[in-house]
This record gives structure tokens, sequence and C-alpha cells, in this order.
């Protein structure tokens, strides 16, 4: 990294910081705090919405995925316009008409304070994890390009995003998530561009996605009914809907942004945008991934993309086998480079079916020789990770952008992790204020008393969320790390606001009991890995439903209820 490339990094990060601040300082009262004084507009929400699902992991794993496996991915948001639809339709006009804080304060009206409660736990828990993991993405980045140590960056990271989450609430993430998407998009549209630049005088755009077609990245459908396939249209419609609306519409770090909006239209209107745009911009950020595959067809690549791991076997007795491997990746490129432009030139059928074939079976040898690789790095140390999608990116950036840009997409992915983080620390900790504290304490406290216990607790829960990011590792893809810590919950969940809101005759006992059963069922669903993740979002908020409505039916709860009471 350049001086320029310093400037861009720091400058943007500092004037998002600075910027929410002081646009947000003097929020006295809950209402200002929490819900933002209830005066974003539509765009902003929307723009928010967005912000606060796509974190770091989303510009950095991405891509990788993209380059590993190719744009099936997209698969897995095809739920989300469903759930925009009936969140605007039955979920956003509740929650305004009840003027809650937080999406659980509607079932103790509904069912009881415990059922409240545990709720709230619930999500506590996953997000509290989920903000650990949004640290530690980037946290990688910095890692790879400064050479400082994880837990160093995971504190300053963490440190960055309290001081104006703690400073303005609700408004200062709302206000600096439309810069932070500013940037977003500006980076990511220039990125594309340069890597389409960046390919061989003869290789248009068009014949770009014909060698991806070819090597099998450009499959976006599959309608399968296999269940081991975690990205198929079925998962992506059923399972899909059911994890959106339980984020969407339960999860706090989401209700929050569009419960800030001036009117239940403004808030829908927020909603549907981000359903229209999410869906686009998922299959951009993965195009761009496939055009990063496509540029190392023509340009040398590593055997595998992290650093670190490279270091660890280039210092080791297994240095000259991986030498070799390195070697006969070089000779793999070389071979493939000359049968994709066979398979461009070929001028019948039977030409293109024959180039296509030994493109797919050198794809193969690739493949191969890489999970070799990552065999002898596990040798050398077996501590050093070796799935590397989540360095793919990253490389590219580092190697292969002019001087400023590379500032600008690295102040992307840290601007899309601060924005993340930011949504998640302000609900976690309106949460645990509203929910919790404020629920649970005897006497009525002053505005500034709230105000100030929220502001604690943001702080509390950016330490906490540190701490995780100290001690995570890379999973398969982050990513899918964070979508699975957040199916394990959330089918549960959403199952007990469904139950709110349309089986009117189960009490709360029913719901309690059921909701810790389910709990456990899904986790052990989960650990023995008898479904892909997405579809526990349909079996928690199956199981739970099913379960409190025979509870109810067997089990004469209400008549506890009542000697309770």
């Amino acid at each position: 990294m350049q001086l320029i490339d310093w400037i861009v990094l720091i400058g943007t990060l500092l004037f998002i910081v600075l910027y929410g601040v002081w646009k947000t300082r003097g929020s006295k009262s809950v209402q200002d705090y929490i819900r933002g004084g209830n005066e974003a507009k539509w765009w902003t929400i929307g723009l928010s919405v967005m912000a606060t699902q796509a974190s770091a992991i989303t510009f950095l794993s991405t891509p990788g995925q993209a380059f590993h496996s190719g744009m099936g991915f997209v698969q897995f948001y095809f739920g989300l316009p469903i759930a925009m639809i009936i969140i605007c339709v039955v979920f956003i006009p509740l929650y305004h008409k009840l003027k809650v804080y937080t999406a659980y304060e509607y079932l103790e009206s509904r069912f009881d304070l415990k059922t409240r409660t545990i709720t709230a736990f619930f999500f506590l828990i996953q997000r509290g994890l989920g903000a650990g993991i949004t640290i530690f993405a980037p946290a990688i980045i910095l890692s790879a390009v400064l050479g400082w140590d994880l837990t160093t960056l995971n504190i300053i990271i963490g440190i960055l995003v309290i001081a104006y989450t703690v400073s303005g609430g609700t408004k200062a993430v709302s206000v600096t998530q439309k810069q932070q998407m500013a940037i977003i998009f500006t980076g990511m549209f220039i990125a594309f561009f340069l890597i389409i630049s960046y390919l061989p005088e003869n290789i248009t755009f068009s014949k770009a996605l014909e060698i991806a077609g070819a090597s099998g990245k450009m499959k976006v459908l599959d309608f399968s009914f296999d269940l081991s396939n975690r990205y198929t249209v079925w998962t992506g419609i059923i399972g899909g809907t059911f994890l959106m609306l339980s984020y969407f519409g339960t999860d706090q770090s989401q209700v929050q942004r569009y419960l800030s909006g001036k009117s239940v239209k403004e808030s829908q209107l927020g909603l549907l945008f981000n359903g229209l745009l999410k869906i686009p911009m998922q299959f951009f950020i993965l195009l761009v991934g496939v055009m990063v595959f496509v540029f190392y067809q023509f340009n040398s690549a590593p055997l595998n993309f992290n650093p670190t791991a490279a270091v660890a076997v280039e210092n080791s007795e297994y240095a000259q086998e991986y030498k070799e491997l390195e070697n006969k990746l070089l000779e793999i490129q070389s071979y493939k480079e000359t049968s994709i432009q066979n398979y461009l030139e070929a001028t019948n059928t039977k030409e293109k079916l024959d180039a296509k074939e030994l493109i797919v079976a050198l794809d193969k040898s690739d493949k191969k020789t890489r999970q070799a690789a990552k065999e002898l790095i596990e040798e050398a140390n077996s501590d050093v990770e070796t799935n590397d999608k989540d360095y793919v990116f990253i490389h590219f950036i580092l190697n292969n952008l002019p001087k400023g840009l590379i500032g600008l997409l690295l102040a992307v992915i840290l601007s899309a992790a601060m924005s993340s983080t930011a949504s998640e620390l302000n609900a976690l900790a309106s949460t645990t204020a509203i929910d919790l504290y404020k629920r649970n304490i005897g006497e009525e406290k002053s505005e500034k008393h709230y105000v100030n216990a929220s502001k604690i607790f943001t702080l509390i829960w950016g330490l906490l969320a540190i701490l995780v990011a100290c001690f995570a590792n890379l999973f398969d893809n982050l990513i899918q790390l964070v979508n699975i810590i957040g199916s394990v919950f959330y089918g549960n969940v959403l199952g007990i606001f469904l139950l709110a809101f349309f089986i009117k005759f189960v009490k709360s006992n029913a719901v309690f009991v059921a909701a810790i059963v389910t709990q456990v069922i899904i986790i052990y669903v989960w650990w023995q890995d008898w479904l892909p993740f997405l579809w526990l979002n349909a079996l928690g908020c199956g199981v739970v439903m099913f379960l409190a409505i025979l509870l109810e039916m067997f089990i004469p709860t209400s008549e506890i209820e009542l000697e309770s009471e």
C-alpha cells in the first residue's frame, strides 16, 4: 500500500466516524436514541436496511464464493422479495400501531414477560455472535495488508464502531450508512470495470461470460431437490423466505431500522426498495467474483490465496513439494489458456464441446492441485487456515489495482463492516435496555437514565463482540458462518411471532415450553448435520408452532396462567 492508499482509507473511515458523532450529537430521549426520532425517509430506511445486512463479509466472502463455486449462491436470496411483502403487510403496521421500541415488546402484550424475555434472549445470543464475526472479517483483510496480529485489529475496528454508535444511537447508524453505501457502490463498480479492462484485448465482457460458463461458473439456477445441495431454487424460495422473514421481521438489528421511519408508508417503501435492489446487488457482487476468476485464467494465481498459509509451508520441510505443485499449477494454467482460446475460436459444435470438456478437465486438475497444496499446508502447520475463499478478492485488490483505488476498496469493505456492526451493537443495546433492563427493574427511571443505560449496554456489547472476534476462526466461508448462526435461532423466533399474530388460542406457557424444546431440537439437528442450514429456518418455525398448538390442545396451560397472574 502506498501513501495515497493510506490517505484514502484513513480519511474515509475518519469522515464516517466524525460525521456520525457530529450529526447526531445531543440525543436526549429514548425516542431519539433508539428510534432515531422517527424522522427517517424511505430511501434512508432502504439503504440502512441494506447496509445492515451487507457487512464486510458480503464484500469479502461473496466474490471468493463465486470464484470457487460460481453464481449459484444468489439463489440464497430468492425468498427475500416474498418476505418483504409479508413484512410490509403484517409486521410493519402492527409494530407502528403499538409504538414499540423493539420487536419483542409485542410478545409481552400478546403472551407474557417470560415469552418476551426468552425470545429477546435468543436474539441476543445469535446477534452477539454475529457481531463478533462482522468485526473479525475485516480484521483478516488488514492482517493480510499490514501483517498485524488479528487481536490488535479486532480491538481497533471494534473501538472505531463503538465510538459513533455509543454517541448517536439509531440516528448515527442510519445517517452514516447512507455515506457508507455510496462508498460501497462506487468502489465495487470501479473494481468491476477495472477487472474487465485487465482482460486480454480480444476478451470482451461477453466472451468473459462465455469462458466463465464453460467452467460452470454461470449456472445460476438449480431446480434439483437434493437436500445435500445448499443452494437451489427451492432452498432459496422456501428456506430463504423463512430466514428473511425471521431476519427482517423479528431481528431487532433490522426492525430498528424501519421503526425509525416517519410513517408506516415510509417504512414499507424502504423495505420494498431493499427487496427490489438486494438480489441485483448480490448478483453483481458474485459477478465481480466470477470476473476475478476469468482474470486468473490469463494471469498467474497463487496456489493458496492466504499469504500466511503460503509462508508457513514455504518455511517448512515441505517447501520443495509445494514448489512442485506451484509449477504444476502454472502448467495447468498454460494449457487452460490455450484451451480457452480454442473454445472461443471453435467454428462448429463438436470443436466447441471438445474444447469445453478439456477446460472442465483442467479445472478439475486445478482443484486437485490446490487440494494437495492445502494438505501440505496442514502438514506444515495445522494452526494455519487452509481455506482461502475469503482471501481471493483481497489478493486481487492488493496485487492488481492502481494506487489510491486499493485504499478505496479497503474503505469499501471496512465501511460495510462498520455499518453492519454498528446496527448490530445498536440493536443489542436497545433490546438489552428495553426488553431486559427496563422491563425487569422495579422502579421507573428518567429518559436520560435509559439513554445512558443504552449507551453503557452498547459499550458492553461492543467489548463482547471484540472478544468473540478475537476467538473466531475461519469457517468454510464467513458469509455461510453468519447465516448458519442465524438459521439455528431464526426459525424458532419466527414461529413464536407467527403464533402471536395468527394462532390466537395458544397461550404463553405453551409457547414458552415449545420454544425451549424447539431450540434444543434445532441445535441437535444442526450438530448432526442432517439438513442444509437454510432448511433449519423452516424446520424451527414449523416445530415450535406444532409443539405450542399440541401443548395448548392437550395441556390446560390457560388455567395455570390465570393462577400465576
